[in-house]
């Protein structure tokens, strides 16, 4: 598997009107114009479009805000609960459900404070029309284990065709073991309905000793979730430490392998897996050693760029790329990366309803791009 050429800027221009910039890359398969829609956000975590092509964003410190095309943001939204804005925690991902014309239901999860740190929560939620406060906010799932002091809470959400929602949970850095044991939501992969409730056919319901929620467990902090267009299968990335971040399909029940099995070495070079292979444990479909430290996740659907239906996008916040992967079926059979040149540590990817890749830059002075075909 070979890597295509690191995308290249060409030019800069200044646009006129409320766009700001524009920079022009270079990709293996046609020229990319990127156009920065918003900045001045502090730490964007999450896109989520609106039916009318607006946009709902969160920012860590705790706000949610309604973005436009023409680059106007508005207030923070009244009703987000209270968080803990501490390292990398605080408010993080936002769906739209999936009959949100008809419900007005948003689903957000954000680092919950408890005695002595904080939890992966998932809320549920009204935006009422004129997208000024969320009402009737409830908290539908909140981790059990040991608290996280700022460090892994993983929070991306996917909404399956069947309505259920499945939400990342991370191993809170200092109990990566627990990621192995059942008892606990650190480092699994978490099933519930929209009300909360539990699946039926979840994979431990009914075991003793097991928490009900679990989809899948040996996972270290995953930033990337997503439903396969095709498919319909849930898929999801995930950080590794000094090596070994990973792409999986979880399936129900499966291990996979955090920290027994993996690719990685501890920060500074420590050993920490037995091994890269383990009977009845997962192997990834993908892993990056060194790493690319992914967030954000996308198969693009659009039209605006052809060449790209089918590719998987995922942000990368240490390397400051965009990293494009071709796909057949299951398998990883090429990549490339994209907008090393711009800077900036992407930390969401969105496939736009208008057919443009949407970003968010993880910073103090955060921005929404768009990127579309360079004329």
């Amino acid at each position: 598997m070979r890597s295509g050429a690191i995308g290249a800027a060409l030019v800069v221009v200044l646009a006129s009107g409320p766009l700001q910039a524009q920079q022009v890359f270079k990709s293996d398969l046609g020229d990319i114009r990127v156009d920065t829609v918003v900045s001045g956000l502090s730490h964007p975590w999450a896109l989520a479009f609106l039916p009318d092509g607006r946009i709902l964003v969160t920012e860590r410190p705790g706000r949610m805000r309604v973005a436009t095309r023409d680059g106007k943001l508005s207030p923070p939204l009244e009703g987000v609960p209270k968080l803990l804005a501490q390292n990398q925690g605080g408010l993080l991902d936002v769906i739209l459900d999936r009959d949100f014309a008809q419900n007005r239901t948003i689903y957000f999860c954000y680092s919950d404070p408890v005695d002595g740190g904080a939890q992966t929560s998932l809320a549920r939620a009204r935006l009422e029309p004129g997208e000024t406060q969320l009402s009737n906010v409830q908290r539908i799932f909140r981790q059990e284990g040991p608290p996280s002091r700022g460090l892994h809470f993983g929070c991306r959400i996917a909404q399956a065709r069947d309505g259920n929602l499945f939400l990342t949970t991370g191993d809170h850095f200092a109990y990566r073991d627990l990621a192995q044991s059942l008892d606990n939501h650190l480092g699994k992969i978490i099933r519930i309905a929209p009300d909360g409730s539990v699946p039926k056919d979840n994979p431990f319901v009914g075991r003793a000793g097991a928490k009900p929620e679990i989809w899948s467990y040996g996972h270290r902090n995953s930033q990337g979730a997503l439903i396969h267009p095709v498919t319909g299968k849930l898929w999801m990335h995930e950080h590794g430490p000094q090596g070994g971040d990973e792409i999986n399909i979880p399936e129900p029940g499966k291990n996979y392998g955090w920290p027994v099995i993996g690719y990685g070495v501890n920060y500074g070079g420590a050993k920490i897996h037995e091994s890269t292979h383990k009977p009845d444990m997962e192997q990834p479909i993908r892993q990056w050693t060194p790493v690319i430290a992914p967030s954000g996740f996308t198969i693009y659907t659009g039209d605006l760029f052809p060449q790209w239906k089918g590719n998987a996008f995922i942000g990368g916040l240490r390397t400051q790329i965009l990293v494009r992967l071709e796909l057949d079926g299951e398998t990883v059979t090429r990549e490339e990366r994209l907008l090393r040149q711009l800077g900036q540590r992407i930390r969401d990817v969105r496939t736009g309803p208008d057919g443009a890749l949407w970003l968010v830059t993880d910073d103090s002075n955060g921005k929404i791009l768009r990127l579309s075909p360079a004329k």
